[in-house]
């Protein structure tokens, strides 16, 4: 194993270490340092092992999408909303999520149920 090696398993040692509550705190501080993509790789194992919390899973995709992570913030919110349909900030996201990838079309309904849901009503 070369140093490189060896740093990389340290830090996969150092991201997954403690229980669920302290790698929690642990993303959340990654992401709150805009470590989005080292905040994705300490949520997703959280995220895994309690999937029926909201709040890590939200985090979850809000560090895929602030790493241009599309394609899995994509699929995190889908899966949120299948289990939470009522979660406005996730209709959001996925909406914004689409557009970002360029797909203004598909995300449009989404935004529409996103700003429903807040209130927000075309005049």
């Amino acid at each position: 194993m070369d140093a490189q090696q060896g740093y990389l398993k340290q830090q996969q040692v150092y991201l997954e270490h403690g229980t669920a509550a302290e790698r929690w705190d642990r993303g959340r501080l990654f992401f709150d340092a805009k470590e989005y993509a080292t905040a994705a790789r300490v949520l997703h194992g959280v995220a895994a092992e309690a999937p029926e919390l909201l709040a890590p899973r939200l985090l979850l995709a809000r560090a895929y999408y602030h790493s241009a992570q599309l394609s899995r913030a994509e699929g995190e919110l889908r899966a949120i909303l299948e289990r939470w349909p009522v979660e406005d900030y996730a209709q959001l996201m996925l909406g914004r999520t689409l557009e970002r990838q360029g797909r203004a079309a598909d995300a449009a309904p989404y935004l529409r149920i996103a700003a429903a849901m807040a209130g927000e009503f075309p005049e």
